[in-house]
């Protein structure tokens, strides 16, 4: 038998191993971590990633730059999700907070292609239209990159070692694109200069469907409802919903009938006159 002495100080032990699982994040081998200590540790790599960056050398490329090789890459088409409200089909919504990229399909239906967007400091809002699309395009850092980032090149012909990757969307005259990567690790996150990113095998399906003039809406996040179900009403229709109209049926057209050809008309023969008597007597 257990005594009450040995039983509650188990009961309170138990109790505190139980508030410590439910509060803890994570486990390391020194035992529990929480939240605020992941959110310390990556503050402590991220300056001490940027204190040795400021250590390095730049890398210096070449002034005109080969991209590389061009591989004959296959499109990969993202998953298809649903609006709650319609939207207009063949535009582009990009919702920089969710980094997300909707191209809209019919029946309020869209693509969803996941995207990196512009860090701190490079994120931009507004409408655009598509004014050019290219494949395996070249890359001309602007002068204020340049200057950000010594070393870059004046430009980079298209290839797998170009950073705008497989095909690229120019959104009107600006300096932004839609455009792909060599790196799919850079794909989600808030990492460019403003411009956004894809996968190669998604930017090569988007570029395949969508048209120059397009438009392109970006926004800090989307207001319209986004779901990866179809709604209910497409689902439970048993025939409650009024049928659409028949097509109006084809009439077709009656051959002209051709006129008919009257007869000739008959003409009676003419009898031969009489003779004259000088005539005869000849």
């Amino acid at each position: 038998m257990w005594s009450l002495r040995v039983m509650v100080p188990v009961f309170a032990a138990g109790l505190m191993m139980g508030s410590t699982v439910m509060l803890a994040d994570n486990w390391s081998d020194r035992g529990p971590m929480f939240e605020s200590d992941l959110r310390q540790q990556a503050e402590q790599e991220a300056a001490e990633r940027a204190a040795n960056r400021k250590t390095y050398e730049p890398t210096v490329y070449p002034k005109y730059m080969e991209g590389g090789e061009r591989p004959d890459i296959k499109p990969v088409a993202p998953p298809i999700v649903y609006f709650d409200r319609a939207e207009e089909v063949g535009s582009i919504i990009i919702d920089t907070q969710a980094r997300k990229l909707y191209y809209v399909l019919a029946n309020k239906q869209a693509y969803e292609y996941p995207i990196s967007v512009g860090r701190d400091g490079f994120t931009w809002t507004g409408t655009e239209r598509i004014s050019r699309i290219a494949a395996w395009p070249s890359w001309t850092p602007p002068p204020e990159m340049r200057e950000r980032v010594p070393g870059l090149p004046v430009t980079v012909s298209g290839g797998m070692k170009n950073p705008q990757g497989a095909r690229a969307l120019y959104l009107g005259g600006t300096i932004y694109r839609i455009h792909g990567t060599n790196n799919d690790n850079t794909v989600g996150r808030a990492n460019s200069s403003g411009c956004f990113r894809l996968t190669n095998e998604n930017v090569v399906h988007l570029a395949s469907i969508a048209k120059v003039g397009a438009k392109v809406s970006v926004m800090q996040s989307y207001a319209g409802g986004v779901s990866p179900n179809a709604p209910l009403s497409s689902l439970f229709d048993f025939g409650f919903l009024a049928p659409a109209a028949p097509p109006p049926k084809a009439v077709k057209k009656k051959k002209p009938v051709a006129a008919k050809k009257a007869p000739a008309p008959v003409v009676a023969p003419v009898a031969p006159a009489a003779p004259t008597q000088k005539a005869a007597a000849e």
